[in-house]
Order: C-alpha cells, then structure tokens, then sequence
C-alpha cells in the first residue's frame, strides 16, 4: 500500500548536520505511523525516532535525543530526520518505516520500509 524513498543522505564531518527524506507513495501516507531506525555494520536494526500519523507526537531515542529531529508533512507525503550535532558513531545506513506502530520502538511494530540511505560521519 505504501512504498517509501530515502534520500539526504551522504558524507559529513563530525558536529555538522544532515536532513533525510522519506518520500512515500500516494495518499495514504496521512493515514500511517512514521518511523526511522538504522543499521551500523554488523549491528541490529536500531530505533531512532517515531511520530504519529498527525505529527502530533513524537517519541526519540535515549541516543538520540536532544540532536534528532522527527517531522512530517503530510500533504507533501514526506516525512523528515533532522540530525545535528553529528558524531561518528550515527554512521549508519538510515531507513524510513510506515505502520500502526506508534509509540513503538521495534521494528516488527512498522510494515513498510524504504531501502535505505547510507550517512557517513568523519572525525
């Protein structure tokens, strides 16, 4: 029902800051949970930050907390990660969830999922 794009992501140095996309499909998009996790190298799937399907609510990470961002704009079918503050540990593939997940923070609580956008961070 729903299929999700990923982009904003790149290399950076340590203390800068990125602005993912998440581009969804059609307009159901409105109707949905929206969530980011990401993934290190041989890590697990990480939780990041959630929000409703208003934008009314949002839920973060205590990793995370205080530098992330969640957003979302709905008549845009877009939701958004704004990250500050950067270090190199969120070096991460970074993915965009859809679902009825809300205030979740497992992945198995969102069924649609983007493929992904890889942010590099430099010391």
């Amino acid at each position: 029902q729903v299929q999700l794009v990923e982009s904003g992501g790149g290399l950076v140095q340590a203390g800068g800051s990125l602005r993912l996309s998440c581009a969804a499909s059609g307009r159901t998009f409105k109707n949905y949970d929206m969530a980011w996790f990401r993934q290190a190298p041989g890590e697990q799937r990480e939780f990041v930050a959630a929000i409703i399907r208003s934008g009314g609510g949002t839920v973060y990470a205590d990793s995370v907390k205080g530098r992330f961002t969640i957003s979302r704009d709905n008549p845009k079918n877009t939701g958004y990660l704004q990250i500050d503050s950067l270090k190199p540990e969120d070096t991460a593939v970074y993915y965009c969830a859809a679902g009825f997940g809300w205030p979740s923070m497992k992945p198995e609580s969102y069924n649609y999922w983007g493929q992904g956008t890889q942010v590099t961070v430099s010391s």
